[in-house]
């Protein structure tokens, strides 16, 4: 299923996309390929939820089919995952496309949006994904800058925020299962327990940890 971008930014939001298009087409390369850093709990996750296609949302200059993802292995990242397809949206190129699959990928992506397009690029995350969401978030500034000498992370805030945005939109997505990482720093990360409407409403209990 393909779909064409449909998501209307604020103006602040479409001025910050314009931005980061004339970074990339300026040379700036964002291939840092940060699931590298959590690949072992990756993999579980997409064990435990039988994950065969990713809707990789934002990806940058991400290769998933370049040999060498895994150091150990040298298998590339869709080989190491042992995945069947990998969609790639990427609205800084011409990489546009969206389509569902069992898995929508969101790896530092949101620290890069503005706050009040949060919600809805939020929303667009759970409308194409069949399974599971899983999101890593930087928490802290980053080294780029933006053409207008701003720091490129433009929306930082604590693991515990992003937490409680997120929950109130899953909530919308009964069947969705939520996966969260905040990076507190490049490497220091803070995992939340896997969560979903349906999760919650299986437990025995009225008050729902986090």
């Amino acid at each position: 299923m393909n779909e064409k971008l449909n998501l209307k930014l604020s103006d602040k939001g479409n001025e910050l996309l314009k931005m980061y298009k004339s970074m990339v087409k300026s040379g700036y390369s964002n291939d840092l390929f940060n699931l590298r850093n959590y690949k072992e709990f990756v993999k579980q996750k997409f064990e435990e939820f039988n994950i065969n296609t990713i809707l990789d949302y934002g990806s940058g200059q991400s290769n998933w089919t370049k040999a060498g993802f895994d150091l150990e292995s040298k298998k590339s990242a869709i080989d190491y995952f042992n995945l069947k397809e990998i969609y790639k949206y990427e609205p800084t190129t011409e990489e546009s496309k969206k389509r569902i699959a069992d898995c929508v990928l969101c790896i530092d992506v949101l620290e890069h949006i503005f706050i009040s397009d949060l919600k809805n690029i939020i929303d667009d995350l759970y409308k194409h994904t069949k399974k599971l969401i899983l999101i890593q978030v930087a928490c802290y500034e980053a080294k780029a800058k933006l053409p207008n000498g701003e720091n490129a992370h433009i929306t930082v805030r604590n693991p515990m925020w992003w937490k409680g945005f997120i929950d109130a939109v899953s909530s919308n997505y009964y069947s969705t299962s939520t996966v969260l990482m905040c990076s507190n720093t490049y490497k220091d990360v803070t995992v939340f327990q896997t969560w979903g409407p349906k999760i919650w409403n299986q437990s025995p209990t009225y008050k729902v940890n986090i």
